[in-house]
């Protein structure tokens, strides 16, 4: 007889089933993996007003749980997918943390970064998978297989993974017929203390865009949001490019909350932070 693991110190797993509106009956299979992704990207923005208002950025399972899934906020990529890690290893799955440079909007050829950005690694019967509902603008929305050089359809873009010599793999978005990198990582298992190393430089750095600037995106059906600054850009799928500049910091909360389904109630400081962009 097998039994479900018990949920991680501070984890409210059925709440968090409701908040991205999936059944709670979820089983340790690709399925699950899948309609648990796609929730999860569509459900809980990408967002990052903690640091951009001067707040803590914990990393523990009960201040997670408190704010992406009680409190009606997103977060950045050690928040949602140490969220995320600590959901699927509650069902039985076997889950890795890695770590990856960031190479999109770099220059081509610029020297690689710090190991900023986190995705996990997910044990299947089929195989060894990918997720990573934690990258803003290009989120993965589906589930990938660990195998080099082969496009797979996700609910949004192609994704792909290229070889790429001592960086181990790069993840490859295709946007507009056009395959970019996304970032590059390789298989070594990374800890919490990893990062929460990397989580302090992003959220307390002065020369952190997390700390000096408002970012925030999110997944639709048929469409990506996309927030930067006062810019707030939706990409539709199969269609062009919707672009405006917001008005002012009643302009930017009203999409935080419309388009990026926050709750803003009790951040404090929010709009005092908002008009630094104007």
């Amino acid at each position: 007889m097998t039994t479900t693991p018990e949920p991680p110190a501070g984890l409210d797993l059925p709440a968090y089933f409701d908040r991205i509106g999936v059944d709670r009956d979820q089983g340790p299979d690709l399925g699950s993996l899948r309609r648990i992704v796609a929730a999860h990207a569509q459900t809980i923005a990408f967002e990052n007003l903690s640091p951009f208002t001067g707040r803590e950025v914990p990393l523990d399972q009960e201040a997670l749980t408190a704010k992406l899934v009680h409190g009606g906020r997103g977060g950045y990529c050690f928040e949602q997918n140490l969220l995320l890690k600590g959901v699927l290893d509650a069902l039985g799955l076997r889950t890795t943390g890695l770590g990856a440079r960031v190479v999109w909007g770099r220059p081509e050829g610029a020297a690689p970064g710090a190991r900023t950005h986190m995705l996990l690694r997910v044990e299947l019967p089929q195989g060894p998978h990918l997720v990573d509902v934690g990258f803003g603008g290009v989120t993965l929305t589906g589930v990938l297989a660990l195998e080099p050089g082969t496009e797979q359809p996700t609910p949004h873009e192609p994704f792909r993974l290229m070889p790429d010599g001592p960086h181990g793999y790069v993840m490859q978005a295709r946007v507009r017929d056009t395959w970019r990198p996304v970032y590059t990582f390789d298989l070594g298992e990374q800890l919490l203390a990893d990062y929460q190393v990397s989580n302090y430089y992003l959220s307390h750095h002065p020369a952190s865009p997390f700390t000096s600037g408002l970012m925030a995106a999110r997944p639709a059906a048929d469409r990506r949001y996309a927030l930067n600054g006062a810019s707030f850009a939706v990409h539709h799928l199969d269609g062009p490019t919707e672009r405006r500049t917001l008005d002012g910091p009643s302009g930017v909360r009203r999409v935080l909350e419309e388009h990026f389904l926050l709750d803003l109630t009790g951040l404090s400081g929010l709009d005092a932070a908002l008009a630094r962009l104007f």
